[in-house]
């Protein structure tokens, strides 16, 4: 899947590395940002984009399940955000952390105890790495999302039954329709860049209206399927 979106955005590969490793742990997160310092010179931005969305009720959650949005969550969040910073330091950058609405709401027709609790750790991540950094001049952030159309549902759906559920939540947004990779694109493009110099530890969300106020409940498809 990388080297295919590598593919589409930078055909010659001089604008992108790809780096194989488990960045849930120091040293490996420590030798993906040394990578990147060792191929472009200096690190600028990081975005923290990992996670496995994965509903499952609070009863039946098992040990290998919290381990798995630790490890895609809040793990690499805090590591690699460590290796940044060292790096980061003299001339300072920005983090941009990709968390969510669940962090913030619980979704009764997603159950998502371990995710939510993950994503709750990189938000509380963001305020703390602000006032720390700050002084280096480094600014932290996070864009909390909605329902997004990505590949990530296919992880425990079917593509049929992924294209359903989102299909069936565009409503659940006040503004009527899920996200687009590109409506996360720009918000993170302007906390990442200089429009945004003055901004830190806050969170922005990316979410067609849904935390503005209580949504309207998802449509039974949505509850069937995450079920």
């Amino acid at each position: 899947m990388l080297e295919q979106a590598r593919a589409e955005v930078d055909p010659g590969g001089a604008r992108s590395l790809i780096v194989p490793g488990q960045i849930s742990g120091q040293a490996d997160a420590q030798r993906l940002v040394q990578a990147a310092v060792d191929r472009f010179g200096r690190l600028d931005v990081l975005v923290n984009s990992t996670g496995i969305f994965r509903p499952v009720p609070f009863l039946e959650q098992s040990e290998d399940q919290l381990e798995e949005a630790l490890g895609s969550i809040l793990r690499p969040t805090f590591w690699v955000s460590q290796a940044a910073a060292a790096v980061m330091a003299d001339e300072g950058g920005a983090i941009v952390n990709v968390g969510s609405m669940w962090a913030l709401d619980a979704i009764s027709t997603t159950p998502t105890s371990a995710y939510s609790a993950a994503q709750a750790g990189r938000h509380a991540l963001t305020k703390n790495l602000a006032i720390e950094l700050a002084p280096a001049g480094i600014r932290v952030n996070t864009v909390a999302l909605a329902f997004v159309e990505t590949p990530s549902y296919e992880r425990f759906l079917s593509a049929e039954e992924a294209r359903a559920v989102l299909d069936s939540v565009d409503g659940f947004h006040p503004l009527g329709r899920r996200g687009q990779p590109e409506d996360v694109v720009e918000a993170v493009l302007f906390l990442a860049g200089p429009h945004a110099r003055w901004i830190t530890g806050a969170t922005l969300p990316i979410d067609g209206g849904v935390l503005a106020g209580r949504a309207p409940a998802s449509p039974p498809v949505a509850a069937s399927v995450a079920a």
